[in-house]
């Protein structure tokens, strides 16, 4: 099929007035304890910093331990006046030994990603 000039600029009018479709989703762009780092006391809560806004009430953050052993987590939480930060408390202070974060997220536009990452308690 051959388009006219006509028939382009039509194309491009109406094309300039249909919203662009983003499919953004949240992803980790900082969280304390650091990846891949020695953290000197134990922490007792963890930070994930997402790039855009997240619903707690469908996202959580799982800490195995050494052994595999789950450690006791309270309710993630947002940072007060940061929908972007997730608050981690533990009920338990983690111990000397490797420990891994796995984590999943649904942000406010409703995609869902998750992730892992590692730390180690000295």
């Amino acid at each position: 099929m051959v388009f006219g000039s006509r028939q382009l600029t039509f194309l491009a009018v109406i094309a300039s007035f249909t919203p662009s479709i983003v499919l953004a989703h949240a992803h980790l762009v900082s969280q304390t304890p650091a990846a891949d780092v020695i953290v000197t006391p134990a922490p007792t809560e963890l930070r994930l910093s997402f790039s855009e806004g997240i619903e707690p009430g469908f996202s959580g953050v799982t800490l195995l331990g050494p052994q595999l052993q789950k450690l006791v987590t309270g309710k993630v939480q947002l940072a007060q006046g940061d929908a972007k930060t997730l608050i981690v408390p533990l009920k338990t202070v983690p111990t000397e030994g490797d420990w891994q974060v796995d984590w999943h997220v649904v942000s406010v536009d409703g995609h869902k990603t998750h992730g892992s990452y590692r730390f180690h308690v000295k």
